[in-house]
């Protein structure tokens, strides 16, 4: 009888997961097909900033190409470091002598004003900006030549009768060799990205920012209360772009797509990022998070085969969620995403999508999150040191 219960359950939430395969691969169609003006002649200053700590490898790259752009408006780039000592200087230093020409500065920010030290960072960067656009994102992001008048071209053009207020783009990952590294990019641009895109077209507009980058203007910035409204929040990529709607701001999912480098992970280093970002999306959009639940379509669709004594039913379930699931890896992570590590890690896939699983249940195990070595306490968004 439990067998057969539990076949009858996985048999609908496999289903479901491939009803989300589908809506999945139809926002995305949605999301291509929408024509963005580009107004080519706007071009206001603009300011990146970048609050770092430690540096990693490939980060120097990443600077760099926030150099190498065909941007014809102005901009600077500020670096933001809590101490002189930190490895991350001598990059910025070397910077500074690559591109002589460009705008580009590096400033201590010792406070340490709340809970995340990444906003706390940002919120001291910003009485330096000139820009009247801020763009802020993380220091192993990757950017193509046409970043800058991209994004930027995003705020020219009103979205739905709104004046923008922030600008926020997808994002690819770039893997360091281990497991751990290989299924984290595979989530990005096979899961989470999916997501984002079905978010935008239930909605009809994005309500978010994602932390590859966050480019906002200075009036839907202060209408929040400015960064430091954040400084105590872990979701802080998410509650920018959210508060900012609630402002009556649009804001605008731009096509250019960035690349970020992803940690070579350990396997409990990936479920402890994992569980960090789990429990961070759980706080700061509860019922969507609940509503993962029908998206797990490989594990549901693997669980209902077992249960059903590998019936031929079932498995020609399992074929069809299979097929669902491959296609929208390879139209979404690589066509849209442009992510080719998806081909060479596709057999990872079902791990990689069990282990996510495993992730959603633990999450609501507990309110606790380990970043940078610090064990915190999530809840309504703030973070508070724990012990």
């Amino acid at each position: 009888m439990f067998a057969i219960v539990v076949a009858g359950v996985t048999t609908i939430l496999t289903f479901a997961g491939i009803f989300f395969c589908i809506a999945a691969l139809w926002s995305a169609r949605s999301f291509v097909r929408t024509r963005t003006a580009v107004d080519a002649s706007f071009t206001p200053p603009v300011t990146i900033l970048k609050a770092l700590k430690g540096f990693d490898p490939g980060m120097y790259e990443a600077f760099a190409s926030h150099c190498r752009q065909d941007y014809t408006g102005e901009y600077e780039l500020l670096f933001g470091v809590a101490s002189p000592d930190d490895p991350a200087v001598e990059a910025v230093h070397r910077l500074q002598a690559e591109f002589p020409d460009h705008n580009i500065r590096l400033i201590q920010t010792p406070e340490r004003l709340g809970s995340n030290g990444k906003v706390s960072n940002l919120t001291q960067l910003v009485p330096h900006a000139k820009g009247d656009y801020l763009i802020v994102n993380d220091s192993d992001i990757l950017v193509s030549p046409h970043y800058l008048s991209r994004i930027t071209a995003g705020f020219a053009t009103p979205q739905r009768g709104k004046q923008v207020g922030m600008v926020t783009a997808p994002y690819r990952g770039a893997t360091h060799g281990t497991i751990g590294s290989k299924m984290e990019a595979l989530g990005i641009t096979t899961d989470f990205f999916p997501g984002v895109l079905i978010a935008l077209k239930m909605e009809k507009e994005i309500r978010f920012g994602l932390g590859s980058t966050l480019a906002v203007s200075r009036e839907a910035l202060a209408s929040i209360g400015g960064f430091e409204s954040l400084v105590d929040t872990l979701a802080d990529d998410y509650l920018l772009g959210y508060r900012i709607a609630q402002q009556g701001y649009g804001v605008v999912l731009s096509k250019e797509v960035v690349a970020t480098a992803v940690p070579a992970y350990s396997l409990a280093g990936y479920f402890s990022h994992q569980l960090r970002w789990a429990r961070s999306i759980r706080d700061s959009r509860k019922g969507g998070y609940i509503g993962l639940l029908f998206t797990f379509v490989l594990p549901w669709a693997i669980l209902n085969t077992i249960a059903s004594g590998f019936s031929l039913e079932s498995l020609a379930v399992l074929s069809f969620a299979c097929l669902a699931r491959v296609t929208v890896a390879l139209a979404i992570g690589v066509g849209l995403l442009g992510d080719g590590q998806v081909l060479r890690d596709l057999w990872l896939l079902p791990l990689r999508d069990l282990a996510a699983l495993g992730v959603w249940v633990w999450s609501f195990a507990g309110n606790t999150v380990t970043w940078r070595g610090q064990v915190f306490t999530l809840k309504d968004g703030v973070l508070t040191p724990k012990g």
